[in-house]
């Protein structure tokens, strides 16, 4: 939709994640605001910055406390396909990594 009303330049996002899927905001946003400048090879280049894992945050700590039994065993959550239309209990799951970040 973003193209269709002359929106170029734009990415697709859908904000309020950490609520119910009812209160999710769809919307677009400006590449550019994604951009900062940084050297590369002598020169100042725009570039969208690298997200780099948060060594102290809670979904890294439980891989941590896990990855010495994940080594050696297979141990995997398989959530199943994405459902878009049914009950919220099947359509509204949260991924892991949020649902770490939020307890």
């Amino acid at each position: 939709m973003l193209i269709q009303y002359g929106y170029t330049g734009y990415l697709s996002k859908v904000s309020n994640l950490s609520k119910s899927a009812e209160e999710w905001v769809a919307g677009g946003m400006p590449i550019t605001k994604m951009m900062n400048m940084e050297r590369r090879n002598g020169e100042d280049k725009p570039v969208i910055r690298k997200a780099l894992v948060e060594l102290d945050g809670k979904p890294f700590k439980y891989f941590e406390a896990h990855r010495d039994v994940w080594a050696v065993e297979t141990a995997f959550t398989y959530p199943g396909a994405i459902q878009y239309y049914g009950p919220s209990e099947v359509c509204d799951l949260t991924t892991r990594t949020l649902a770490l970040e939020q307890n």
